[in-house]
């Protein structure tokens, strides 16, 4: 599990194995919604490892400038490590989500990825974009929104009723409601100022072969599980994940295992 790995192999694992498909989905939204300023400064909260904000900024025109903030170092060192083979000079910031640290006005476009962040977060996380987003700027931001992850929540209840555990149920029950309607941070966004706020939405699978599969991939065994599995104790926990392969496999028939995520965009000018 991720507690049993250090920061730096974290970033490796996020480099190798979420930005390439997780993160890809998210950043297909940006590219096909966002539109780029023609001069001024972009900042990229959460960037990560960077391909996305690299990837932007290549895109952009001569007059761009790029920021890229993450609260991973190590993430960051990665990220400095491609901008050396690109156009233009983009700067990197270890820096709290919820608390950047720039002054009022400072962007002409704020993008964000919170699609690995913990949904209590996201309000202070939106809010500070919109505060260093000049006026007439714009805000977008990538999450996973509610009913994400269905086939997975209800195969977590299962295993822990059959774990004996029971009493970590509404635990799950917590997990399902915790993720944002879309409306749900339409209504942040709004209460933030920003002003013409519109989102997108698509739905996306990703399917293992079996249960082993599934618990081997790093998304899910080092990130998703993250936060999803919490509240359980090692020896808790180490029982459960063996359950959740058992059920997994039992219940495809033969058939892929899918994750359903839906992927959401939330824009707005300020």
């Amino acid at each position: 599990m991720s507690a049993d790995k250090s920061e730096k192999e974290m970033a490796f694992l996020q480099e190798l194995y979420v930005a390439t498909d997780w993160g890809e989905r998210f950043a297909e939204l940006i590219d096909e919604h966002v539109e780029l300023p023609k001069k001024g400064r972009i900042l990229y909260v959460a960037a990560g490892t960077g391909g996305h904000a690299m990837a932007l900024l290549e895109r952009a025109g001569d007059d761009v400038t790029m920021v890229c903030v993450d609260e991973s170092e190590e993430c960051l060192e990665l990220a400095r490590v491609k901008a050396m083979v690109i156009k233009g000079e983009p700067e990197f910031y270890r820096t709290q989500l919820e608390s950047l640290q720039f002054d009022d006005e400072q962007f002409d476009l704020v993008v964000g990825d919170a699609s690995l962040v913990a949904p209590e977060r996201l309000p202070e996380m939106i809010s500070e974009m919109a505060r260093v987003c000049k006026m007439d700027g714009t805000v977008g931001l990538t999450l996973a929104t509610s009913s994400s992850f269905g086939e997975f929540f209800s195969i977590y209840w299962e295993a822990l009723r059959s774990s004996n555990l029971e009493e970590h149920g509404h635990d799950v029950e917590e997990l399902i409601k915790e993720l944002p309607t879309i409306s749900d941070v339409e209504a942040l966004a709004e209460r933030e100022g920003l002003e013409a706020v519109t989102s997108w939405t698509t739905i996306e699978e990703f399917d293992y072969e079996s249960g082993e599969e599934f618990l081997n991939a790093p998304l899910i065994t080092d990130f998703l599980f993250k936060n999803w599995l919490s509240s359980l104790g090692s020896e808790d926990r180490e029982r459960v994940t063996k359950e959740i392969e058992r059920i997994i496999d039992e219940e495809r028939h033969d058939m892929d295992f899918s994750l359903t995520l839906k992927a959401t965009l939330i824009v707005g000018r300020k």
